[in-house]
């Protein structure tokens, strides 16, 4: 087919450009240093939260407490964290993606308690993986709510 032909069958529109626009250029500068931050954190979070696995054992089909736990500190420590470097203290801007992201990101873990729901439903425990469910979002939310507002108690009490 010479440059020019089209294909059996294709309509073809005198208005249509077929050049492919340019993409605009992401801004990628200064991205490096923030993936590392976050990779290294992520590994220390992952180590803390494994080890807690390893200290905290659950048997295999019981209620998953370690995960839970390690949930609900991990929420609560990013309430803290977050008061402390936006009302507090102005970070470096590395801070925040390593401790924020990459270590409680890499501790708390939402795939081991999804895994964890749907191993109670595989089992034919389907009331107690929704229970789960339910109380992991309350212990987060709570966590998360009750560190935020300590911390800032605490901040008022310390400024008098």
């Amino acid at each position: 087919m010479s440059k020019g032909a089209q294909q059996p069958g294709a309509a073809t529109e005198p208005d249509v450009a077929l050049a492919v626009p340019a993409q605009p250029r992401v801004v990628t500068r200064g991205l490096g240093p923030v993936v590392a931050v976050v990779a290294l954190g992520g590994a220390l979070g992952a180590c803390a939260r494994y080890g807690a696995s390893l200290v905290w054992t659950t048997r295999p089909g019981s209620f998953p407490w370690t995960t839970l736990l390690v949930n609900g500190v991990g929420c609560a420590v990013i309430g803290v964290f977050m008061v402390v470097i936006t009302e507090v203290w102005a970070a470096h801007r590395l801070v925040r993606p390593f401790f924020g992201t990459g270590v409680l990101g890499g501790f708390t873990t939402f795939s081991t308690y999804a895994v964890d729901i749907q191993k109670f439903v595989a089992a034919g425990q389907p009331r107690t993986g929704l229970a789960y469910l339910a109380l992991t979002l309350l212990v987060a939310l709570t966590a998360v709510g009750s560190a935020v507002w300590l911390t800032r108690r605490a901040l008022v009490w310390r400024h008098r």
